[in-house]
Parts: structure tokens; sequence; C-alpha cells
């Protein structure tokens, strides 16, 4: 049963500053991104100057902002890290989102702790060790099936973050080697080459080619706006929206369309939720995420086993969009198609060829059913055909100004001594009240209620939104200047008791007693990369602890991925049924120079990526 206390919460990425104030415009009840360094994006990372302006903005609607600190740190840049985490407090982040260890052991100020998803979360036991250790929240593995993640929120007081949306990764989160050995960037520092989306042949021990030229480890993008009722009812609290190098466009209208999806579960739920941040959004369109850009949707394991349509996108890492009709005919330049969607100039579109490989064009015209590629096309007849970029919707969403007010009520009161008093407050609990006098206040010719609510209405240019005004002055005048005064100086101490009264989370203390529940001993698997990290474990139980593959890069095979995902049962060749036999029990993916040995862990339903040096 989800927790009544805790506030719902809707997690936007922001790759930068502006793209974060947009979120917040579109919805957003908190922001998480990185910082100047050790973020989980290096492409991703934003000055302090950055971040204390997405501060700013964010806390005036009550919205948190993270920073992802969630990389393995080296011991030559623990002082580093070190200021930088001080740095981020000063300016008013609410939390870190981090990895290492290390930083429990740092000299760094109270700020409120949550363990990131690259601490590989995927279990109570280790949810409950993190949980007793100081983290107030714990970023689920995007794995776990809503079964799960009730079982973990039963067991711990730590609010609960899941992804509801966006890129997957193949391997569990911080559990993947593969780009750092295959090609030295560690996605344990934020330098991924995303080597999972990659076209792999599938061989066996003899080097006979069983499937040739296929994405075998791209999944598709994760899409759970299905069940962001059934999520809130297992416990999670913040719907994590994944995508911290997406564009602005994407971010807006996935923000705007799962905002609209948690106001509604608010609305059903009498009282039961409540929305963390305040506030009126518009986002000035009409969101769609069918539009905007992904590989193919999949709830993943939400169920507890994989979806019938399947996890992966054999045919392209690409974005591949929505079925809009079927070629009739085609001649290099002019396509003939059957359409059941109005298409317009510079529309994205592609279709699967004989290989089953996504092939795309950009739409140079469109007539009718005659379609005017930008590059010669020949595509059979009775060819699908998907639109992947609409032009005329991201045209839409860039030229939307989103707005986002906070209901403002006001009561004006004529008191003695020719003052005249105005109290402004809001719905989450702050009031103010100016006053001003008069030298004198004589009775007015003419009904002046309506004049004085135009005036007191007059908030633009601020986050204010005039809720209920209530006029106990009776007929008076009182002159426009003193009235717009009023409402100005109101609406700056309504500011200032906003700010005043916004409330901070703070680190929780670390139970020194509680053993590290996976054994005595760290292996390359738990990611240590410095003395600090050491230390924390070893005072938890730990009595050996081998380093980081990125601090000592072992030789020999080592396993460089695990995986819920079984590249078997996607196949349709389940070594748990009769069709398993038809594959060789040896198999490996490459790619290039890449290639790694797969073994499939039928007991546990996993599979492991191995990598020889």
């Amino acid at each position: 049963m989800a927790d009544k206390s805790l506030p719902l919460e809707l997690l936007a990425p922001a790759k930068n500053a502006d793209i974060a104030i947009q979120a917040i415009l579109c919805g957003a009840d908190a922001i998480y991104m990185g910082a100047s360094s050790h973020g989980a994006r290096r492409a991703a990372a934003n000055s302090i100057d950055d971040m204390r302006r997405v501060v700013d903005f964010a806390h005036q609607y009550n919205a948190k902002v993270y920073a992802t600190v969630n990389t393995i740190i080296y011991d030559s840049e623990l002082r580093e890290v070190e200021k930088l985490i001080s740095d981020l407090y000063r300016i008013g982040v609410d939390a870190l989102i981090i990895q290492d260890m290390g930083i429990l052991r740092m000299d760094i100020p109270p700020i409120e702790l949550h363990a990131s998803t690259q601490c590989d979360i995927r279990d109570v036991e280790k949810a409950r060790f993190l949980s007793e250790v100081g983290f107030s929240r714990l970023v689920l593995a995007r794995e776990l099936s809503l079964a799960e993640i009730s079982a973990i929120h039963a067991a711990v007081p730590s609010s609960l973050e899941a992804f509801i949306h966006g890129a997957l990764c193949v391997s569990y989160s911080g559990d993947c080697r593969a780009s750092f050995m295959n090609n030295g960037r560690s996605a344990n520092r934020g330098e991924c080459a995303q080597i999972c989306r990659l076209p792999y042949d599938l061989v066996d021990s003899r080097g006979n080619v069983l499937k040739r030229e296929s994405h075998l480890l791209s999944l598709r993008d994760l899409n759970r706006s299905n069940s962001i009722a059934d999520m809130a009812e297992a416990g999670v609290s913040s719907f994590k929206i994944e995508g911290r190098l997406k564009d602005e466009a994407y971010v807006k209208n996935t923000v705007a369309a799962y905002s609209r999806i948690l106001d509604r579960l608010v609305e059903d739920s009498d009282g039961k939720y409540v929305r963390q941040s305040i506030g009126r959004s518009r986002p000035g369109f009409n969101p769609s995420l069918d539009k905007t850009f992904n590989r193919g949707y999949t709830p993943y394991f939400l169920s507890g086993k994989a979806p019938s349509k399947g996890l992966a996108s054999f045919g392209s890492p690409k974005a591949i969009g929505v079925k809009i009709g079927k070629v009739l005919s085609c001649t290099p330049k002019i396509i003939t198609a059957e359409l059941s969607a109005s298409l317009a100039n510079g529309d994205g579109l592609g279709y699967f060829n004989k290989d089953g490989i996504f092939t795309g064009f950009r739409l140079n015209r469109v007539d009718g059913s005659k379609l005017y590629p930008a590059s010669p096309q020949a595509i059979p007849a009775g060819t699908v055909l998907y639109r992947n970029r609409d032009k005329e919707f991201d045209d839409v969403i860039a030229a939307a100004q989103p707005v986002r007010t906070i209901d403002e009520n006001m009561v004006l009161r004529l008191v003695y001594d020719n003052r005249i008093c105005l109290e402004l407050s809001d719905n989450d609990g702050n009031a103010v009240t100016v006053t001003t006098t008069l030298e004198r206040i004589d009775p007015a010719v003419t009904p002046q209620e309506s004049p004085r609510r135009r005036i007191l209405d007059k908030l633009g240019g601020t986050i204010y939104h005039a809720g209920k005004i209530i006029d106990l002055v009776g007929n008076y005048f009182i002159p426009a200047s003193v009235l717009a005064q009023l409402r100005r100086d109101g609406v700056e101490k309504l500011d200032m008791a906003r700010r005043i009264n916004y409330k901070f989370g703070y680190r929780l203390p670390e139970n020194m007693d509680v053993a590290f529940p996976k054994g005595d001993v760290l292996t390359i698997h738990d990611n240590v990369a410095n003395r600090l990290a050491q230390e924390f474990y070893k005072s938890h139980g730990v009595t050996k602890v081998m380093p980081a593959v990125e601090v000592e890069r072992p030789s020999g095979e080592i396993p460089v991925m695990t995986t819920r995902y079984c590249l078997r049962k996607e196949l349709g060749k389940c070594l748990l049924t009769p069709a398993g036999k038809e594959l060789p029990s040896d198999l490996y993916l490459v790619s290039g120079s890449v290639r790694m040995r797969v073994e499939f862990d039928c007991k546990n339903c996993r599979m492991n990526l191995y990598h020889k040096s």
C-alpha cells in the first residue's frame, strides 16, 4: 500500500538550465541534472551558476532540484568532489543522486542523499542496507516488477523512485563494464559508448553466423503511462523520466503528458495522493508520447515477465515512430501510398527493408497520396511506412510558451485610521499582509468593487494567478495607484514568505552496526574506485575489496553485462522450451572488434555477457 504521507513527484531530466525551467513550467515536480563534473552523462554537465538559476526558479513552485554526482570517483578526485558538493549545498540543491559510497566518508554538509540506479538496487537486502546507511531515497532498478517494488516498499522507510519513460539500458545499471572493456569508455564514469546499440552478428563457437547484422541488444524504450496508478499503489512516489541528453521538445512533451496523468490520478484519489509541487501548468500544446522520439515502447518487466510483443528493436536503434500507411508503388523520386494520417513537408518517414533493417528518409513534399522523398528510394509495394518525425507537431512544441501559475487569494479591508489592508495567501499555507494609510477616504460616486478587482487581478509578470478576491472595503474610493502598489508589495512579501518557508530535507544518520548484505568480499560488480569507498564498506563488515575495472583492469575473461533481458527468449529459443535446442549452447555477439560470449543463467532467468582481454 502506498504511503499516504509522501506526495507524488514527476521527476524530469534536464541537459541544461533552460530545459530544466521548461520542464518545471510544463508540470515537473522535480528536476535531476548533472553538476559540473561526475555525473553519469558527461555531456550534460552544468555550472554552479546554472544550477543556482534552476534552484531559484524551481523552489518558487516547491519543485525540487537533484544533482547527479553518480559516477565512481578516483582517489585523486576526492577533494574536488567534496568541494563540488559543498557548492551544491550552498546554492540550495535539494539532494545528491550518488553511486560512490566514498561520498558517505567525505567532509560534506548534511545534504540529502539518494542512491542512484547505478547502485544496482534490485532486491530487498540491498535496499534495506542503503536505507540503513542514510539514503532518503532509493532509485530502483528498471527491471523490477510491481511485486518486487511492493516488497521493497514494505521493507524500508526510504522513498522509492522508479523510471517510467525513456531509453532502457539492457544491463542492470551499475553492473555494465562492456563499454569500458571494449573501448575504454566507462559507463560508471559517464562515458558510455552505447555498444548495446550496435548491430551484431550472432555466431557459434565455430564462427557460423546464425543471425547477421541485427541490433540484438537494442531495447525498445520504456513507457509506463498506463501503469502509474499501479506503481503508486506499489509504493513508488517519484516517477522518473529518462533523458538527460534529450532536447527541449522531448522533455516538454513527455513532462506535459505524464503531468496530466498524475493530475488525473490525484483528482480521482479522494485525497489519497497529492503532488509534490504546486501551481497549475498550461504547456500550450497537446502532448503525445507517440509523436516524440522512441524506438517502440515496452513496459519492460513491470508485470514480472517479458511482454509478449518482445523487448528489443532488432531492426534499428533509432526512432521508428507510428504506422501511417503502406506503399502502393515507388519510383526513385515519387512514392504513391495509401495513408492513414496527413503528412507535412519535412516529416521523417521510414520502413523495414527485406532484411528487417529500418531505413529512414526525409519527406520533401507531399501532394495527396504522392510523396516526394529528399533522397531516391526503392521501396517494394505493400511495405508499411512509419513516421518518426512529425514536423508540424515539433513546430507546435517549439513555438509553445508554457505557463505555470500559483493561485493567489486576496482579501481587501478598510481598517481604522484610514488604513487599507490587503491580505494575500497561496494554497501552500503562506499568508502575508500589507497595509497603507491614506490621508482621507471618501465615499465613491460610482460602484468601486469591479474597478478594484481589475487592479488586483493584474498579476502578469509574476508566478501568480488571481484566485478568490474578497473586497470588504465597501463603496469607498481608493486611488488606483494605491491599490496597485499594495498589490506589488503584497506579491513581493508573498515571494519572500515562500522562500523562507521552503522545506529542505537533510542527510539521515548512518547505522554503523548494519552489515553489508552481500558477504564480506567485494568484487568488480561493486565498483569500488577509491580509499573512502573501501573504508565505508570495511566499516560495514567487508574484509576484502576487489577494485573496479576502471582502477585495475583485469585480464582474462570477465563478466561485463548482467541483464534480465534474454536473447534466446527474444528469438523464441528459450532453453526451457523444445525450441531452445535449435540454437547451439555456445553463442557469441560480434560487431567489428567487439566480441562477447553469451551465457544463459536459466535458474535466475538472466543473461550474462563476458569479454576476454
